[in-house]
């Protein structure tokens, strides 16, 4: 058995009886114990997991088993399981326990997962670095004096680290793939609508989207199989079916492949960045696909209308933290105005305030206009074009993330932060299915992004196996 099995590797062993789901998640226990000091997890569900490992290996030898029977999963911290704490890594929800579960959770539970515990992640999902959390910063596994990237940090980090199978987390701007470019994961964000959203706590709800972070192409396949799907609960939520992702095809196929030169000669693209996805460009050439320069005049402004409609749908979504109903109450208030500004400023952290506050001045009277209404304009007209750049072609490539993983504490400047979203927001803005493949560097690690058209996950998997069973270092 590899100390780190796929999924279909995982269940074989199970099925072999070299090795049973009780004594997998025992390990899991004690290898998280091992590294607290990364802290990944917010909280382990050790009693339970332990149980519900039990209850599968006594599954009956009759009775079908499920696709994840015995896979252990650990959540984001944002995404609700019913009966457990959820507190989007924030002070004004310490202690909230959800009454309900998320869809994917129940989508997981019922192909016999087991869910292990809450990942770390930056608060409400706000964040690019895992350093905007209530239960503090965790750690790059790589390298623990960096960040493992954010919002879904604590997400990567376990996977890298081996504490959990596969994890759960979430996409906003860049929030799955610039952590598993960091880490050295493979992290997957769908196309908007393909995975329910009922249950995770908003951020930006015309930009939020449920993904995927593992080790093999092939687990997020299934993974993604698993919990894609038509959802009462989610008006957003595609009808469509679910293809047979996990059947994936290595074909001799060459594919049409774009990417943009100013991401290339961007000014704040790191050389190893640069030249890991020059190498990339070359070496899938050299395999015969068909790579070609694309101009896109639009790409300065991704990330200010990303910040436009994000904050604004923060803005909007978040006002319903206001200590009357649940969440954190402030006792240092004698009427309700006071409560109100009391308990969100004390249960608010300062990034959430900062974001709620562009968001609130956005939306108000007099810039409305000049600011919302004009970046849903521009939107519209980045989708268009991007629909344009993916008619003639079957991907678009480009870096994950302007640099490697960065020092804890080293990006002071908002700005600064907000700016490693460059090359992902493009494909929550339109809708786009994403995915971050690790390169294996022999240093810190560095993801290669590609990017393809609406529902057209199936290829993404069978291009990114493929690309990662060919890839060859300089």
């Amino acid at each position: 058995m590899t100390s780190n099995p796929t999924i279909q590797q995982q269940i074989e062993a199970y099925a072999s009886g070299a090795t049973t789901c009780k004594q997998v998640v025992e390990a899991y226990i004690s290898k998280i114990q091992q590294h607290q000091a990364l802290n990944a997890f917010v909280e382990v569900f050790a009693d339970e997991a332990i149980e519900r490992a039990s209850e599968l290996d006594n599954h009956a030898p009759n009775q079908p088993k499920g696709r994840l029977h015995g896979i252990v999963i650990g959540l984001k911290d944002n995404i609700c399981y019913a009966g457990h704490k959820v507190e989007a890594a924030s002070n004004i929800l310490k202690d909230y326990v959800s009454p309900y579960s998320a869809t994917v959770v129940d989508r997981l539970l019922e192909e016999g997962a087991i869910i292990i515990g809450r990942l770390n992640c930056d608060e409400f999902a706000m964040g690019s670095s895992n350093e905007n959390s209530a239960h503090g910063p965790a750690k790059n596994p790589v390298d623990p004096t960096r960040v493992p990237g954010g919002s879904s940090g604590g997400s990567a980090a376990a996977v890298k680290a081996g504490l959990c199978h596969a994890a759960l987390g979430s996409s906003t701007g860049g929030s799955i793939r610039q952590p598993a470019s960091f880490c050295g994961v493979v992290g997957v964000k769908p196309t908007y609508g393909r995975v329910s959203r009922y249950g995770l706590i908003a951020y930006g709800s015309s930009l939020d989207q449920i993904g995927t972070l593992t080790l093999h192409v092939e687990d997020a396949a299934l993974l993604l199989e698993v919990i894609a799907g038509g959802d009462d609960f989610d008006a957003t939520a595609s009808q469509l079916d679910v293809p047979k992702y996990s059947q994936l095809n290595n074909s001799a196929k060459k594919y049409s492949i774009a990417y943009y030169p100013q991401t290339l000669d961007h000014p704040g693209l790191n050389p190893d960045v640069k030249r890991e996805t020059e190498h990339v460009i070359e070496q899938l050439r050299t395999q015969g696909h068909r790579v070609k320069p694309v101009e896109f005049p639009l790409l300065e402004y991704l990330v200010p209308t990303y910040y436009i409609i994000c904050t604004a749908e923060a803005s909007s979504n978040l006002s319903r933290f206001d200590g009357v109903r649940y969440g954190h109450r402030s006792q240092q208030a004698d009427n309700l105005d006071e409560l109100y500004k009391n308990s969100r400023s004390e249960g608010f952290g300062a990034e959430v305030k900062r974001r709620i506050l562009l968001g609130t001045f956005v939306l108000s009277s007099g810039y409305y206009d000049a600011y919302y209404t004009k970046a849903q304009k521009v939107r519209r007209k980045l989708l268009q074009d991007t629909e344009k750049v993916l008619e003639n072609h079957d991907f678009i490539i480009s870096p994950v993330a302007p640099t490697p993983a960065f020092k804890q504490a080293s990006i002071k400047d908002p700005v600064t932060m907000y700016l490693e979203d460059v090359f992902t927001v493009q494909a929550n803005l339109t809708g786009m299915p994403a995915v971050s493949v690790p390169l294996n560097t022999k240093t810190l690690p560095i993801g290669v992004q590609f990017m393809a058209n609406k529902f057209q996950e199936k290829a993404l998997f069978d291009f990114s196996n493929d690309f990662l069973t060919t890839f060859a270092r300089p």
